[in-house]
């Protein structure tokens, strides 16, 4: 049987200061995997996955990191879609990593999870991720930023006195339409062509 080489998806943050805002996000996209069967190994340099799903489909990649990443206080969690990690970076700093990978290569299987990324001029402007909420579902607003439904209900409430025309106004196009020009008021009947 061959080997799948799985999708990886991957983001990052980068802090001088703050070692905590100071990682990579990275997926490992390996459907149906359980954790039983799966061998994940994170060294200084490495990060390593192998794993058979359900069906007997054998997944294995290898990653040699562009910089070392501090083991310890880095986190993983396998769930049925794959496995997700925050892999701390061991050095402090603002650039970012300009690639995944030691070796400059492209690889057809590693890809960025825009969903993620943040640019790096705008890394502290953006909200930071609580990831340990990412593990555990959407949280109490169900992901959806804290967004009260109950008042969207089509501007009801909203003054519109001032909306040009909006209101309480009676409406002034409630006259039936003209008739088109040489169509008479009894002549309903379509014109037939020969």
């Amino acid at each position: 049987m061959t080997t799948l080489t799985p999708e990886v998806t991957w983001a990052q943050r980068s802090s001088d200061t703050d070692e905590t805002r100071n990682y990579l996000y990275l997926f490992i996209n390996v459907p149906d995997v359980p954790a039983k069967s799966a061998d994940i190994k994170l060294t200084e340099n490495n990060v390593s996955f192998t794993g058979t799903n359900l069906k007997g489909a054998k997944y294995a990649v290898s990653l040699g990191l562009y910089a070392e990443i501090d083991v310890d206080n880095s986190k993983v969690h396998h769930s049925p879609r794959g496995v997700e990690m925050v892999l701390r970076k061991k050095k402090l700093g603002l650039e970012y990593w300009p690639r995944l990978l030691k070796e400059p290569k492209k690889m057809h299987f590693i890809k960025t999870d825009f969903d993620k990324w943040v640019d790096e001029d705008e890394q502290d402007e953006a909200q930071e991720d609580d990831y340990a909420a990412n593990f555990g579902g959407f949280g109490d607003d169900g992901g959806l930023g804290g967004i009260d439904f109950s008042k969207l209900g089509g501007g009801a409430g909203l003054d519109m006195a001032g909306a040009g025309g909006a209101g309480d106004e009676e409406e002034e196009d409630d006259d039936d339409m003209p008739e088109l020009e040489g169509e008479e008021k009894g002549d309903k009947k379509i014109q037939e062509i020969s």
